[in-house]
Order: C-alpha cells, then structure tokens, then sequence
C-alpha cells in the first residue's frame, strides 16, 4: 500500500503525538464544479428568504454548535493542539456569535436615508453572490464563522477552502449547519489544491473572496481576485505592540500580557508579539512577566489543566525556532525558554526574549508561537514610534492610567484596533481587520454584513 501523500491528500497530524489522524483526497475539478453551481443555486433561493428566517437559522445553528461542542472541541485539539478548555470556548464563543447577529444583524441590512430631499434616495444593502473563503488552521471554527456569519445573514452563501490540516473540523462544521436544516448549497465546503482555489476565484459564479493566512498567502489570493475583478477581504499577519506606560497597573498588565501572548500557544494572528515597556516600569515588569509565564503548564492538550499546548505544525516549530536562535545572535538575551521539547509531540518552551531591539528578527518579523519580546522604550512617543515601527498594523494595546493620554495615542498609532486597559481580542459588537501589511477589509460588527454587499442607490422621481 502506498502512502499518503500531501500531493493527493489533505493530511491531518496530532501536533501531540506526530501520529497521523486523517487524510482526505483532494476533490477533483468535476466536484468543485458542482460544488459552485450549488453554492449558486443556493443563493438564488437563500437572498429570497424573508430576514427573519435567516435570523432564525443562524439561532438553530448555535444550538447544533453546542449539540456537538465535544466532538468539535476534541477534533480541534487532536488537529492542531489547542489546550481542551480554549477548544470548547472557541465553540460556545461561535455559538453566541451566532445568536449575537441573529439578534443585530437584521438591522445592520435597513435602507439608509440620504441626504436628497423629500427622502426620495436610499441606499439598500443586496448580496453579491457565493463567497469563497480560504481560511487558516488556529482557529478552525471561530475563523470560518465570523466571516460566515455576517455574510450569510446579508443573504450570501458560503464556499469554505480550509487548510489541509483541520479539514475533519471543517467536516464537522458542515455537519452542523446541514443538522442545522440550512440547505444545499448555502454553506459548502471544498478540499482542493492551490490550483482548485485559483480556478474558484475565476469561476464567475464566486462572487467575491476572503482569506485569513500570511501575507504571502494574501498576496497570491489579492492578486488572483483582482485579476477577476472581484471584491476581497485580506486578514493577514501581525506583530502586535502590547504598550506598558510608566504609570500602568504592572500587576494588571502583566496577566494581560501572559493571557494576550501565550494563548492557543502563542498563534494567534492578533497576539502580543512585541512587549514595549517604558523604560521606568521596564524592570518590574519582566521580572513578574517571566515568574507568571514560568507557571504556564505545557502538556497534553487534551488535558483541562494545561494551558499551553504543542504548536500546529513541525515546520513552523523549525521556524520559529530559528527565529529565537537569531535574535539571541543579534544580542538578545534569553530569560526562560529557547528550545523545542524532545520527543514525539510538537512542543516549544514558553519563551521570553529581553533586550530586543528594533534591528533585530523578533522585532522585525511576526513570530508565530509561544515567544514574547521584551523592548524598552524612553518614553511614551518612543513607544508609539516602536510600535510603528513595523510592516504589520493589526492591533495594540497600551497600559496606562492616564486614559486621555492612551486616547490622544490612539490617532498615532498605525493599527487596526486599539485596546485600551485590555488585550486585543475579536468581538462581534467591534470591526475586525489591520492596515499595512496585515490586509484590508473587515469582519464583523455591521462592517462585516457589508463587506459582502451591494450597497445600491435607489431614487426615486429624480428629474
């Protein structure tokens, strides 16, 4: 029997074990086809559906979500290592998102009134069609959703390329919506190579394209849908600035900053990558961030009580490795960490690197895993001017008690989203997306119902 190969197959390895859990064949370009002429006939008859009934659906869904929360979280987990207990947040976390824009989005969708007199011009929000959407590993469920979510109740359907790796999470999901009573077509999933993405960007039945991924991933796909002259939405990588002024609650901040830069074992796009500390605190500091990440525990992440599990994947462990070796190279100083951890599993140390400076790898390039970066800072504009100092532009985050200061830093900085006294995170309430290099567009809040729609004039009696 020949083996598997990544050619033909989607391969799914525990990053706990290094055991092989799943394969799956790439579809052939006949199934792809069918699945794009479901996705579009399903929309002709999803866009018809009064508001109320999507709204409906999306609340059925949550409930099909909690239905199976074990089996998704355990999927998850045994894919690409998320610790157990952040497994099953992510899903209840999908399942409230659900109801939050069964509840709002309707109204996110009402004609708006312009300023033409006599109120004879609007704007109304239509859908554009089927949407594909290319969606990365490190957060199978949460990542799909809150892009699906907001486009679906706009009335577009929903075509999902997920990464190789969790496609029995992206199984699984489509099993919820079909129990979910959501018909052929509104929500499909495909496996297929780089070559099957590129010829659904091309087919004229996908409307538009989202990608969550890396900024080369991002690149390709932009390039592609603007070939196509379609719409896209790019959520890309970041090298987040966590900012602790001199007058910061450091107890406060340092829980948060532990919380922002280790959780899902440090791959989170919009973690705490890069801890400038003003220089007055920048002692304290690091002592109580380096004690509080000590008491991390590492291990079996199907285990409730381990909070830092193995990383996704074996090459971006030999990545992000090589990426520690060369900052201490350049003069970095190792306070805890630094190595992979023998055996089958996947795992890295929690590590935290201290005098890092802005010429150096950890500064300058996004590491994605359990590795914080410690840089002082002179002053607060020094802070904003480091934080700056970046091709990504994400989120941030700034400690401080002087929250008119924070607000006035807010216009400084070049990002996304700015958290205030708290760790970036994404909220339906709130848009979701980054400048620079960490892509364009934006999910969620009504930003994200609209990202997918035709905003259309009508007016009426104009002569």
């Amino acid at each position: 029997m020949s083996p598997i190969s990544s050619q033909t197959h989607a391969i799914s390895i525990n990053p706990a074990t290094g055991e092989q859990i799943g394969h799956y064949a790439f579809e052939s370009a006949e199934a792809l086809d069918a699945a794009l002429t479901r996705a579009a006939f399903g929309f002709g008859k999803w866009k018809r559906k009064p508001l109320q009934d999507r709204s409906r659906a999306l609340t059925t869904l949550a409930g099909a979500l909690r239905d199976s929360s074990e089996a998704m979280a355990t999927m998850i987990t045994r894919e690409m290592g998320k610790p157990i207990a952040q497994a099953r947040g992510e899903i209840e976390k999908c399942a409230k998102l659900c109801e939050w824009y069964a509840e709002h989005g309707p109204a996110m969708l009402n004609a708006e009134a312009t300023l033409v007199e006599g109120g004879k011009a609007r704007i109304e929000y239509r859908p554009l069609g089927p949407i594909l959407a290319v969606m990365p590993w490190n957060f199978p469920i949460w990542q799909v959703l809150r892009g699906a979510v907001p486009a679906l109740i706009a009335g577009n359907t929903y075509v999902l390329k997920h990464a190789p790796n969790v496609m029995g999470s992206a199984y699984l999901l489509r099993d919820a919506f079909t129990r979910a009573g959501f018909a052929d077509g509104v929500f499909e999933v495909i496996n297929v190579t780089p070559e099957g993405v590129s010829t659904a960007i091309a087919d004229p039945r996908i409307a538009a394209v989202t990608l969550t991924g890396s900024v080369r991933a991002g690149m390709a796909i932009g390039a592609q849908a603007g070939a196509a002259l379609k719409k896209c939405v790019l959520e890309l990588g970041g090298s987040d600035p966590f900012i602790v002024l001199n007058d910061a609650d450091i107890d406060e901040a340092v829980q948060a900053a532990v919380i922002g830069r280790y959780q899902n074992s440090g791959q989170v796009c919009a973690a705490a990558k890069r801890l400038i500390i003003e220089e007055g605190v920048v002692e304290e500091f690091t002592r109580k961030f380096v004690e509080a990440t000590r008491q991390l525990k590492m291990g079996d992440p199907l285990s409730a009580d381990n909070y830092i599990g193995p990383m996704a994947r074996f090459d971006l462990r030999d990545e992000l490795d090589q990426q520690v070796r060369d900052t201490l190279e350049e003069g970095a100083t190792l306070l805890l960490g630094g190595g992979k951890v023998e055996g089958a599993g996947n795992y890295y140390e929690p590590t935290v690197l201290a005098d890092v400076t802005d010429r150096m790898t950890s500064f300058k390039q996004e590491l994605f895993g359990p590795v914080a970066s410690i840089i002082t800072a002179r002053d607060c504009a020094h802070a904003v001017a480091l934080a700056n100092d970046s091709e990504f532009g994400l989120t941030a985050t700034i400690y401080t008690a002087n929250v008119a200061l924070a607000h006035q830093l807010t216009s400084e900085l070049e990002t996304g989203g700015v958290f205030i006294n708290g760790y970036s995170a994404s909220d339906p309430r709130v848009t979701f997306g980054g400048v620079k290099k960490s892509g364009f567009g934006r999910e969620l809040s009504h930003f994200g119902v609209r990202e997918f729609c035709n905003a259309q004039t009508v007016w009426l009696d104009r002569r």
